[in-house]
């Protein structure tokens, strides 16, 4: 698959829901973590972080949403339970995208959703735990932008075995002439 993606928390409280986020994050193969003003001790992270995420995967604290830095390109990514935001099955994911995740009993703040590019959400009647919910989102990324079979019409059915991919001679299409 083409682009990466972060995972990143503001003002997160829990160490348990942290540790089980980020370990979803390295299981989805995240590019690296952040987190935006913690209210806890990041050692506590260790109880449910059973991969052991940080030796895995880049993490990164920032006091405030204006110290966040992401590289050139790379999208934010509001997950937020409001109405402006655009429901997760109808939303293409960037190619290079951080998704923000806010608080456990609380939004993401001002300051953070005005810093995203868009805010998503994920069709619930409530909110989600935040693990939860960040492992739904990197599924929705990894099923909507990978190379997957077509899903069967009957249940009952296999998918079909994609072809394997073929590398062929570089191919200019500028002037609308294909040259190999």
């Amino acid at each position: 698959m083409r682009g990466y993606f972060a995972i990143g928390a503001e003002q997160i409280s829990k160490p348990m829901n942290l540790g089980n986020l980020i370990r979803s994050a390295h299981a989805f193969g995240a590019s690296f973590f952040f987190t935006i003003a913690p209210v806890f001790a990041a050692s506590e992270v260790r109880l449910s972080d059973t991969s052991d995420a940080a030796k895995h995967l880049p993490l990164y604290n920032y006091d405030s949403v204006g110290d966040l830095a992401l590289p050139r390109g790379c999208a934010l990514i509001g997950v937020e339970l409001s109405d402006d935001a655009v429901e997760l099955p109808s939303f293409h994911h960037p190619s290079a995208a951080a998704y923000l995740f806010g608080p456990e009993r609380g939004e993401l703040s001002p300051a953070a959703q005005a810093r995203c590019e868009r805010l998503i959400k994920i069709p619930t009647k409530f909110s989600l735990n935040v693990g939860i919910a960040g492992a739904i989102v990197m599924y929705d990324r990894l099923i909507s932008r990978g190379r997957f079979a077509e899903r069967p019409v009957n249940p009952r059915a296999a998918p079909e075995a994609l072809p394997e991919h073929v590398s062929g001679a570089q191919v200019f299409r500028g002037d609308g002439k294909l040259r190999g």
